[in-house]
Order: structure tokens, then C-alpha cells, then sequence
């Protein structure tokens, strides 16, 4: 890489992206398993002491594609989730402007989405410094839903969950403190309304419902209305064809 007459500053900002912008097709033509130092070096214009003088293992390349990966994705959905409160929306119609943000972005980044929800990387183990980025997802979730229950566009529920709480004290202080009756279960719900968020972007991503789905962005969206009972918020539903 040639860094002749850039300044110490712009190579400390352009190497790190010139390297994870190697590893991204990489991943893209290999998979994260086929992602090494020299893998990267080979398919760009690096040498390997570039690369490990930026990511000196491969371990610390994926982490930073791991976290731009989650930062990326929930930034779309922030994004989307502030043009809808621009625009005065319900939380439903927020609810599904956010998952269709993820949506879009999964489909964009297809590789990416695979390396931080399809099947874990041999031998590597997330560190805690890629959790922050990976909580924005719930966390603009639970942004809504907090907003649905302070603004009473929420509907209790028919069958309240058996206490006592199964949820970690992390998981309720993160969201704010446990709501009361009749909303006491609302963040087990909400985190059932996440899971099956990602769950559906799997199926929907590597292809797992198109032997039975005509309409993959109207299945999308009917399943989040569907999911989003189990908190008590409606979500709208119109005509969505891909």
C-alpha cells in the first residue's frame, strides 16, 4: 500500500479500513473461516506486516468487523427509527420501520450479517468490547416498546408470564426498570419480539422460506405484526411486494 506523502494520521485512519476492507470480500468469497492475515494481504495490495501491524492476530481483525458489522446495522435502525418519529409515527409504525432498516441491511450486507448471526467462527470468542455494539439491535427495540408503554399504545396481555422473573438484573436496568402490572413481563416479551427478529432474518437471508413464501417482504412483515402481539402492539400492515 502505497502511503508516500499522507501524514502519519491519515495512515492510522486509511490502513485499518484499507485491511478490513480486504477482509469484507473475503468474507464475502470464503466466509470468516477463510479469513487469515495472509488471506487479506494476498487478495489486496498489503503486505502481511501492514496487516499485523494494524491487526496483529486474526482474532483482533474479526473483532473489528464484528463491531463495525453491529454498529452498521444498528445505526440503520436508529436512523430509521428517527425519520419515523420525524414523521410523528405510532410506535408500531416505528416498530416496523426499525426491523425493516435491519432488514434492508441484512440483505445488503450479507457477509456481514453471517458474521455476527449465522454459525460461530472456529476458535474465536467475542470480547466484551463487542457487546456495547451488539446491544444497539434490542436496544432500539426497547426503545420503542418503552415508548408504546409511556404513551398507552400498549394492550396487556391475556396470559401474563408465571413469575418470578426469569431475566438477568443487567437485562431489566438496561431497559429501564421492570414495568408494573399489568406489564410486569413486557422485557421477557420484548426480547422474544428480538429473537424472533433475528430469527426470521436467518430464514429470510439463507433462503429458508422461499420454497414456501411468494412475497418475502410482505411474509416479513406480517411475521413482525404477528410478533409484536406478544407485547401488546399493533403494527400496521399494507401492500409490500418484492
Amino acid at each position: 500500500m502505497d502511503v508516500s506523502g499522507t501524514s502519519t494520521d491519515d495512515v492510522n485512519t486509511k490502513l485499518p479500513e484499507a485491511v478490513k476492507a480486504a477482509a469484507r470480500r473475503l468474507l464475502v468469497d470464503l466466509g470468516a473461516g477463510g479469513l487469515s492475515l495472509d488471506a487479506v494481504a494476498a487478495v489486496s495490495d498489503l503486505a502481511v506486516s501492514e496487516v499485523a501491524a494494524v491487526f496483529p492476530h486474526r482474532d483482533d481483525l474479526l473483532t473489528a468487523l464484528v463491531i463495525d458489522a453491529y454498529n452498521a446495522s444498528g445505526a440503520a435502525m436508529e436512523q430509521a427509527d428517527q425519520a419515523a418519529r420525524d414523521a410523528q409515527a405510532s410506535a408500531g409504525e416505528r416498530l416496523l420501520a426499525v426491523v425493516r432498516a435491519l432488514r434492508t441491511w441484512s440483505f445488503a450486507n450479507m457477509a456481514e450479517f453471517t458474521l455476527i448471526y449465522g454459525s460461530p467462527v472456529p476458535g474465536y470468542h467475542a470480547p466484551q468490547e463487542t457487546v456495547p455494539p451488539a446491544s444497539r439491535t434490542p436496544e432500539a427495540l426497547g426503545a420503542i416498546i418503552r415508548s408504546a408503554l409511556q404513551d398507552g399504545e400498549l394492550t396487556p396481555p391475556r396470559r401474563p408470564l408465571p413469575g418470578p422473573s426469569v431475566l438477568l438484573p443487567a437485562a431489566v436496568e438496561v431497559f429501564g426498570g421492570a414495568p408494573e402490572a399489568p406489564f410486569a413481563d413486557l422485557i421477557e416479551r420484548g426480547m422474544v419480539l428480538w429473537s424472533n427478529l433475528i430469527g426470521l432474518l436467518v430464514f429470510q437471508v439463507f433462503s429458508r422460506t422461499h420454497d414456501s413464501v411468494q412475497d418475502q417482504s410482505a411474509f416479513f412483515d406480517r411475521a413482525i405484526a404477528v410478533a409484536a402481539e406478544g407485547i401488546g402492539l399493533v403494527v400496521p400492515l399494507g401492500e409490500h411486494t418484492d
